[in-house]
This record gives structure tokens, sequence and C-alpha cells, in this order.
């Protein structure tokens, strides 16, 4: 009897001092994570199963040999919960030092607000592990978190001082593709945030985003160097697990065609088969997770037909944000985005020198080795334009007898359809090539016609129009145009399909105009490119092929340029039923008139 009662308080004692048992972050999750109101529509106690992909990716932190871990991914698939769940574990289970980086110091307050403090609070045990933030102990601030054993730490990407503090063990960062190429002068803040975890052999590195453009996306630079699992599923069919592809979809039926014996599904059909995560370079240790919406239990595929084809009927931009956020995907555009066949076959007749509906007049000078080219560009509201003329001078531009040629040219009436002269407002002529004393004589004389010299900074994050400055012996005013900033508008407005939407290019047909094949296989002749110098991308703009001859681009570069200079109120121009040209006629008359040299009569 009293050996039975030994057995029994021996039992009682070992239960009590004995470890927990092993738990994944996922088994943890299942038994004792709940969801708050605030943030989740199936708030209550948490089931892995309820989307069984999830399930993997949180278990691989507790994989020993696996030390970063990188998801791709669309939006409502869960991964917010995912992050919180490899928090919670932290906490409760397996307490340890971590770092949570968002891409913005307000977006870290707003998530530790919205989703870490709900978490705590409505999970008994984290609630126990963390004290109430009413208490007055330091211990639990909107941007840390302390309990037993360890720490939560929140920053921002934006933070370089938040980035360069203690070591952490485990670092989660969300929404990298948002995050800023540099924290401050300190640089990039991923590495920054890598470096604090050196001091711990079993650190965590789990970085989360959705992907942005294509070359320049970091989660998908991080996926491509990892595992590249997929999540695939059965064919109910027969049997070949394969991932959810978009190309599959079949909108008419709403279902997914099998990659293999091309039998088509329903949604339920598919979503009711088992799945597992297949990686196509098993080898890697950094493991790398895709997933898509169609994935999702939250995600109806009949929804998601209808978002797309309501995308792309918006236009590009709206298109790419559906990619991103709804396939997981990064956006490319595509070579033949700007194949010049398009905008020929959107040429029209115009039947006039210039079309109605044109307000002012901008021009463009390029200065080659035997020539001068110039474009005449029409603008109206909305920034919707019209070419009006291109032209070739051919001469030395050494000699006077070319420039006098551009001269008479700039100065001409151009005659709207009905009947108005219209003159050309302003004019930008590239300083940059061999005659950059030649472009500044012919400027400087004439810059009371606001023919101005600028020269042209590639590079990013330079503004389009900078302020000028006085150079060379003439004291000429030159400026400096951001030409990256104008090609990235060029060609977006070129993309727009719609003449009635703001941007649209329109171009002549007629033959005298100088609108042929050439000049659009020119304007459409150069491409944006990413290159990774030192760990960042870097975005230039190249050419398609080295025989294309861009000049095409360059001018209307900077016929825009002269329009931004020039910077007329359109809407003031249309309402009163005036032109460029009468609009400085008017304002001259008007300063005249405060100097006393005219009559109010006049």
């Amino acid at each position: 009897m009293v050996q039975k009662q030994t057995m029994r308080l021996l039992n009682r004692i070992a239960s009590l001092v004995a470890p927990p048992p092993k738990l994944t972050v996922s088994e943890w999750a299942d038994t004792h994570r709940v969801l708050s109101k605030e943030s989740s529509a199936e708030h209550g106690k948490w089931n892995t199963d309820r989307a069984p992909y999830q399930r993997e990716i949180m278990d691989a932190v507790n994989d020993h040999g696996t030390e970063e871990i990188v998801v791709m991914s669309s939006s409502q698939v869960g991964k917010s919960e995912i992050i919180n769940n490899i928090i919670g574990y932290h906490i409760d289970y397996d307490p340890s030092s971590m770092l949570l980086m968002q891409p913005t110091l307000d977006m870290a307050e707003a998530y530790s607000k919205d989703r870490i403090a709900a978490m705590i609070r409505d999970t008994p045990t984290l609630a126990k592990k963390v004290n109430d933030p009413k208490a007055k102990d330091g211990n639990n601030t909107i941007l840390q978190k302390k309990f037993p054993g360890g720490h939560l730490t929140m920053v921002g990407a934006n933070s370089p001082a938040s980035l360069a503090s203690r070591p952490v063990r485990i670092i989660l960062a969300d929404e990298v593709d948002r995050f800023p190429v540099s924290a401050g002068t300190e640089g990039d803040p991923l590495n920054l945030a890598q470096k604090r975890t050196k001091t711990f052999w079993n650190y965590k590195w789990i970085a989360v985003s959705t992907p942005t453009i294509k070359g320049a996306s970091r989660i998908e630079s991080e996926y491509e160097e990892s595992t590249m699992e997929q999540w695939c599923v059965s064919c109910p069919s027969c049997g070949i697990f394969q991932p959810y592809s978009w190309p599959q979809i079949r909108f008419e039926t709403v279902t997914m065609e099998c990659v293999s014996c091309k039998e088509q599904h329903n949604e339920m059909e598919w979503k009711s088969r088992s799945g597992k995560w297949i990686a196509r370079h098993p080898e890697r240790k950094k493991r790398g997770f895709h997933l898509n919406a169609l994935a999702s239990p939250w995600e109806k595929w009949s929804k998601i037909i209808e978002e797309f084809r309501k995308a792309k009927a918006k236009g590009l931009e709206t298109l790419k944000t559906w990619i991103n956020t709804t396939l997981g995907e990064s956006f490319e555009e595509r070579d033949d985005d700007q194949q010049h066949e398009k905008l020929i076959s959107r040429r029209i007749r115009y039947e006039c020198e210039v079309p109605l509906n044109v307000l002012v007049l901008t021009a463009g000078v390029d200065v080659q080795d035997d020539r001068l080219e110039v474009e005449v560009v029409g603008w109206g509201l909305n920034d919707v334009t019209w070419g009006i003329s291109y032209k070739i001078f051919y001469g030395d531009p050494g000699q006077v007898a070319v420039w006098n040629q551009l001269d008479t040219f700039l100065q001409k009436d151009f005659i709207r359809n009905d009947g108005v002269r219209l003159r050309i407002s302003a004019v930008c002529v590239d300083s940059g090539g061999h005659y950059t004393s030649e472009v500044y004589d012919f400027c400087k004389e004439r810059e009371h016609r606001r023919v101005f010299a600028i020269k042209g900074k590639g590079g990013n994050g330079i503004p389009f129009i900078n302020k000028p400055t006085k150079v060379g012996r003439q004291n000429v005013h030159l400026f400096t145009l951001g030409v990256n900033e104008g090609k990235d508008t060029i060609y977006a407005n070129l993309r727009n399909e719609f003449e009635d939407k703001p941007g649209y290019c329109f171009f002549p047909v007629e033959r005298e105009k100088g609108y042929d094949e050439a000049y659009f296989v020119g304007l459409t002749g150069e491409y944006k490119r990413v290159r990774w110098i030192a760990g960042q991308p870097k975005h230039e703009w190249a050419k398609r092929s080295s025989n294309i001859r861009n000049e095409p681009l360059d001018l209307r570069n900077y016929a825009m340029a002269a329009f931004r200079i020039f910077n007329p109120n359109l809407e003031y121009l249309a309402e009163n039923n005036l032109t460029g040209i009468v609009y400085e006629q008017r304002a001259s008359r008007k300063k005249k008139r405060r100097r006393g040299v005219l009559s109010k009569g006049v």
C-alpha cells in the first residue's frame, strides 16, 4: 500500500517537473491560439487544417537545418497569421528575442495595435506571459513586448537606429518588397537586421511579402535562391500533383484543367483533394514557398475571375496590382508592350494641320553631327497629346544655315481646323552633344521666346524638371532633365489604348507630317531594365538594339519638358476659348498696361 502511494507521489512529481511535450509551431497554434474578432472573419480557436498549406511553412521554423524561410504569396492566404503564430510560439513555448520588421515605423505601430495586442489578449497562454499594457512597468509598450526569457521588438525598415540595436535570435520581415532601398544612409535594412543574429547558432530569418516588379522584387530574388516550393494538389481524375495555375483556369465553366489528363474540375473538387509542397530545388538549404489566391479557402474562383476582368479593363497599373496581390507573382513589363506596330495602327487622319482640341504647342530639338531633328507636340486637357510635325533639317550644326532653317520653322503659324493660328510656346534644345556652344548661342538669343537649352541626366530619383543654372560664356539658362522620369511617363501614356483616358497619344497618318514607321521604331526603341549593383536594384533605360535611332523618344521627352517649363493653365485656356499664343499675348498686354504703356482701351 505504501509502495503504491509512493509511486503515485513520484509520478505526480515527475509530471510537474517534466518538460512539456515537444510541439511544432502549427501544433502550438492548434492547441493554444485564438483568433481575434478584429483581425479575422473566422474568429475563435485556430485550426491549421482550414488552410493546410500553412502547416509546412510554420513547422519549417522547427527544422534545425533551416535558418532562412521565404514566403512569396498573394494576399488573403493567411500569411500574417503565420507570422503571428511564430511570434506566439516563441513567447509561450520557446522564449526568444524577436524582431518584427514592417516597411515603416507607422506600419509597425499599427500592426502591433491591430494584430499583436489582440492576439496576446485573446490567447490565454500569451496573456499570462505578457503584462497588461495598462501596467506601468514598461514591459508592454506599443513597439516592445517583454516576457520571461525574451522580448518582441517591432521596428520600421526606414529607421536605421532601431535596426542596429541589440542582438536577436528571430527576425520576421513582413512585406519586404515595400522596404526602402536604404535605412537612412546605413544601407539595406534586411542586411542590417541580419547582422543582429550573428551571435545565435540557432537563429531564424523569415521574410514574407507579395512581390512587385520583375527584376526589382526583393522577395522574388530571395525565393529564386531557395528550394522554390509550390503548393500542389492531386487531380481528381488522374491523381497527378500540380500547383494551382492561372493559365489552367477556364473562365466560362469556372474550372481548372489538369495539366496531365486535361480533365476539368471545379473549385470544390480541387480544394477537397490532398495537397503537399513540392520543391523545385530540394538540395538548397533556404526554404522558399510560393502561394497564390487560387489555393485560399477565403477566395472564390468566380470572384477572382471577375476581378481579373475588371483589372484588365481599367488598364496596366490595375492589372499589375492584380497580378501581384492575386497570383503572388511579380509583374514583368514585356518587351512587346511598346511594339511600334500597335502605334502605327492607331494613327488617324487629322484633315488639318492642328486638331481642334489642341490648346498649346511645344517642341523638342535634338542635335546630331549632320542634322537637327525637331518634333512639335500639341497639348490638350488631361495631358492628351497630338503629334503635329516631325522634321529633319540636314546640315552642319557648326554652320549657321541649318540653325536658320530651324528658327524659321519654330516661328511659323500652325493652323487649327477652326482657323485659329497657333505658334510654338516653348522649345527645349539638347545641348549634350558636340555642338554645345552653338546650342547656347541659339538659345540665348531666343530665351525671350522660351527657347531653352537642356541637358538630360539619367538615373533614379532625379526630378524631371530642375531649376535652371546659368552656364557658358553666353550666360544661358540650362535646364537639367531627369530623363528616366520623363520616359516613364511617355511609355505609360503610350500604353493607354483608350482615347477618353488621360495621357492618350494621337498620331497623324498624313505622310507629310513625318510620322512614318521609322519614327515609331525610334519612339519605342528603348526598354527599362533592372541591374543589381552592390545588392540593390537599379533601373535604367537601354536600347532594344544598337541599330535603333532613338531620337523620336528623346524629342518627345524634350517637348514634354518644354510644356512643363511653360506650365500653362489649360483649364483656363479651354474655358475662355484661348490658345497658348493668345494667352501669352493677353498676359503681355496686361503687363504693359500695368507699366502704363497701353491704354485701357487697347
